[in-house]
């Protein structure tokens, strides 16, 4: 399955029904009074948050979005049929924003929710609405209220506990594939990853999800490389994973350029947790080890811990850290009050 988190969408809800102009025509009935009935309602455009997906492909084959029209009153006080609605379904984690791309209009984080992005046009009055004492025949209805037409954009963002950052072949989708069932494209050149992948990592009898997204390169708050957009994927997560290699000459220099694109990018990026780890020390000797976490941890400013997926050193040890940082914001974000359930 292909992956896409960005697509225009075109939309547009159903205009009302015509109200109807009729008069009762019986027999042995002389002055038939009005009998026009209502016109329906438009259908309505509706997006919804539902299970199993995790890409916005199917947008880009379909981009338009139509609900029906009400339909027209007819005689005997009969009303139109209302027009049937328009269901977009996105996956779980989708931004709903306006046509200047910049505007949030909703925001689905939950299985379920869902929101109105256009509503259908009510339906006309008949004729019938319009009688009164000094007008026993009147000859008006209302026509049908029009649809709402607009263009939307669609915005994935994946929903992960944790997230990786580095710069292209630093080692990130090698770690999701030796922690997880993940299995992402590992290959020994920058930008092997082209999409964000999502793996399901468990330590201690303890799971959570971790998102690996394309190598960041200088610039890319303002779409170089791949884009600025995979920074959002990782804007949901409790912590990030920040993987630094330890073959490279310049880890101070890797590493300041990774968090100088977050602090670009704005939000609450910069401010998230962080654990970084200086990966792939099986290709370090002993002296080689020193020197590079030294150097790291001048520039970061704090410990820095070593790792490599390959031979799975020090693995265990990130991943507690990770799940340690998971759940100290799982207990920031629960509401005041609430208990733990108990155990046996």
């Amino acid at each position: 399955m292909k992956f896409l988190d960005l697509t225009k969408v075109y939309i547009r809800s159903g205009g009302g029904g015509n109200g109807c102009v009729s008069f009762r025509r019986e027999k042995y009935i002389e002055y038939g009074g009005p009998d026009g009935g209502d016109g329906g309602k438009g259908g309505s455009v509706w997006v919804e948050a539902v299970d199993g997906l995790n890409t916005l492909i199917d947008f880009r084959y379909q981009q338009h979005f139509f609900a029906n029209n009400g339909q027209s009153g007819m005689g005997n006080q009969r009303t139109g049929k209302d027009g049937d609605d328009v269901v977009l379904r996105v996956p779980v984690g989708t931004e709903i924003l306006d046509e200047d791309e910049d505007t949030v209009l909703a925001d689905l984080t939950e299985i379920g929710q869902k929101v109105l992005l256009a509503k259908g046009g009510n339906g006309g009055f008949g004729n019938l609405h319009f009688k009164s004492s000094t007008n026993q025949a009147p000859r008006r209805a209302n026509p049908g209220q029009e649809g709402i037409e607009r263009t939307i954009w669609l915005r994935l963002k994946l929903i992960a506990d944790a997230g990786l950052l580095g710069l292209p072949n630093a080692g990130k989708s090698t770690f999701l594939s030796a922690t997880s069932n993940a299995r992402p494209k590992i290959a020994d050149y920058p930008f092997t990853t082209l999409h964000p992948n999502l793996g399901v990592v468990g330590i201690d009898n303890t799971e959570f999800v971790v998102a690996d997204i394309p190598g960041l390169i200088e610039g890319a708050h303002e779409g170089r490389g791949i884009g600025d957009r995979f920074l959002g994927h990782v804007e949901r997560c409790a912590c990030l994973l920040h993987l630094v290699d330890g073959t490279s000459e310049t880890v101070a220099q890797d590493y300041r350029t990774i968090i100088n694109e977050l602090e670009a990018y704005g939000g609450e990026l910069a401010s998230k947790n962080r654990i970084t780890v200086l990966n792939k020390i099986d290709a370090l000797d002993d002296e080689e080890r020193v020197e590079a976490r030294a150097a790291l941890e001048a520039e970061v400013g704090g410990p820095v811990m070593m790792l490599s997926s390959v031979a799975r050193e020090g693995l265990n040890e990130v991943l507690r850290a990770l799940r340690s940082q998971i759940d100290e914001d799982r207990e920031r974000q629960k509401p005041a009050g609430e208990v733990e359930p108990w155990r046996p």
